[in-house]
């Protein structure tokens, strides 16, 4: 639902009234709670581009004006904004629109050990460290009987137990994106590490590379979805905005080895790929 000023103004004080401009599935204003009518409107104004990043929002006692509302529905409005990421809040300063900076991974070079070392740690972190902003994971791990999907791609039974390492990645402290990675049971047998609900410090590819499984190629799968509330959750994303799945199968010379999916906030992610000789942007880059 989303409100707009009206034309006309009301009988009882001159005050700019607000009608109705559109609905969503069966809402109307009767069943649409007015907080959520008040966050949809603001949400409008943020993403059509009449609140910028880093601008304040007007203050409450403004918004109790502009839409009528009482003061308690204008703070659950503004804390559904907070909620899915657009607004930030700190004591005694207006509500503000975040600043929401892409982030740019280059998926081509993300992994492949020829642009590391083993000091230089995980590849997420590195690219994120590189780009000037500050990671931070949250890691689980379980044993999880692999979906058919993944355990097509592992050339395994589907059910058969897999290790399931899972984080949610954050810049600047900003969600922005999950991985989960499927490895065979078997092969967790042989590298523990892998079981572990932390941190791998060279990185897991580097992890299992220095013990005999290198993988020498990767497939990789991309398409675009509406997030699950599960998604929308961890990575507080609001209304309209899609994920960017990255489904990427490792091989070693003779079979694969883990299955990762890469779930992207649409909203805050760009990736590149490098393919062929791109010699010619060394002369670019030093002009």
């Amino acid at each position: 639902m989303i409100l707009y000023p009206h034309t006309a103004t009301s009988q009882e004080g001159g005050a700019t009234m607000y009608q109705q401009a559109g609905s969503v599935g069966q809402d109307d204003h009767m069943t649409t709670p007015l907080y959520r009518r008040v966050a949809d409107a603001l949400r409008t104004e943020i993403t059509s581009g009449g609140y910028t990043p880093g601008m304040d929002l007007p203050s409450e006692r403004e918004l109790q004006s502009r839409y009528d509302a009482s003061r308690n529905t204008i703070r659950q409005a503004l804390q559904t904004l907070v909620a899915e990421g657009l607004v930030v809040s700190s004591q005694g300063r207006p509500y503000q629109v975040r600043k929401q900076e892409i982030f740019t991974l280059n998926a081509s070079r993300f992994e492949d050990l020829r642009y590391s070392t083993a000091e230089d740690g995980d590849s997420y972190d590195n690219d994120v460290l590189a780009s000037g902003r500050i990671p931070r994971q949250d890691f689980q791990v379980q044993l999880v009987p692999a979906p058919p999907e993944i355990a097509d791609r592992l050339w395994i039974e589907p059910g058969e137990t897999v290790t399931l390492r899972y984080c949610l990645r954050f810049v600047d402290d900003v969600p922005w994106s999950t991985q989960a990675t499927y490895y065979p049971r078997a092969l967790v047998e042989r590298h523990p590490r892998l079981a572990e609900p932390r941190d791998i410090s060279e990185g897991t590819t580097r992890y299992l590379a220095d013990h005999g499984v290198e993988q020498v190629g990767q497939r990789d799968e991309w398409m675009s979805r509406p997030p699950t509330p599960d998604e929308a959750r961890a990575l507080q994303i609001g209304p309209g905005v899609s994920v960017l799945v990255w489904t990427r199968t490792g091989h070693t010379r003779d079979r694969p080895v883990r299955c990762t999916l890469t779930t992207f906030r649409g909203d805050l992610n760009r990736i590149t790929y490098d393919l062929g000789d791109l010699s010619a942007l060394d002369g670019k880059d030093q002009s």
